[in-house]
């Protein structure tokens, strides 16, 4: 909503939220923040930056769910504050809003990416093409099951909110996480890519797939509905296999 909205809502609203912001590891900041229909939780972000206090930090850019830039950690899980309604998380109404977990923060609300990224090259999560642009383009079977597994994870739009969800790696800050591990998943299934063994090898090492304890947080968390856990089993298998001389491709 834009500021003239906020402010006839403003206005018309006769209650008030109860909003804490972790501004830093042992700092909070509390707003009231005036309640009215179809609220998200990003909209009460904006309110508190553009209506109280400027120096607020935080980010966001589509608003509908496709950017996956405005994650934060709402009443400690991690989701989507533009696809999140105030009103499914109040609290005795209050809602406590904070950065993403498992990443270094930058300022109040915004975290830095670039750790998360770093693991997605680790994990060789990356396109092993094997063919120029002169070559013709190779048709693929839709139909196959590696096609669906691979098709099974496209939808990741590098939002972090697994990264954020998972236990392990906040345990173990080496770990590749679901999300590095899920793309590395859906290339090893790829018809079109050409580094099955890179990405065996670098799944497989000691922040590899065989970290993951199978707790489910990453798949249960995922605003987009997939399914990593799934994605990171497979890994599991799969580097199990080139164990065995009858298991390598």
């Amino acid at each position: 909503m834009n500021r003239q909205q906020w402010k006839r809502a403003t206005v018309n609203s006769t209650s008030t939220i109860s909003v804490t912001i972790e501004r830093d590891a042992d700092a909070q900041a509390q707003f009231e923040v005036p309640a009215y229909d179809n609220q998200t939780v990003l909209d009460v972000v904006s309110w508190v930056q553009q209506n109280a206090d400027p120096t607020l930090s935080y980010r966001f850019a589509c608003r509908v769910g496709m950017c996956g830039s405005c994650a934060m950690m709402v009443n400690g899980v991690p989701r989507w504050t533009c696809r999140t309604h105030i009103s499914k998380v109040l609290d005795n109404g209050a809602v406590t809003i904070g950065p993403l977990r498992n990443l270094p923060v930058i300022k109040d609300l915004a975290v830095d990416m670039d750790p998360f990224f770093d693991k997605w090259v680790a994990a060789e999560a990356v396109h092993h093409g094997g063919l120029t642009r002169d070559d013709p383009i190779a048709a693929v079977d839709e139909t196959s099951a590696e096609r669906v597994e691979a098709n099974a994870g496209i939808e990741c739009i590098n939002c972090s909110v697994c990264y954020a969800a998972c236990d392990t790696v906040a345990g173990n800050p080496d770990y590749l996480g679901p999300a590095a591990l899920q793309r590395a998943w859906t290339l090893l299934n790829d018809a079109k890519d050409e580094g099955r063994l890179a990405i065996l090898d670098a799944v497989s090492g000691s922040g590899g797939c065989h970290n993951c304890h199978s707790m489910g947080s990453c798949t249960a968390y995922c605003p987009n509905d997939l399914d990593p856990m799934s994605a990171i089993a497979g890994l599991k298998r799969e580097t199990a296999k080139q164990f065995w001389p009858w298991g390598r491709k």
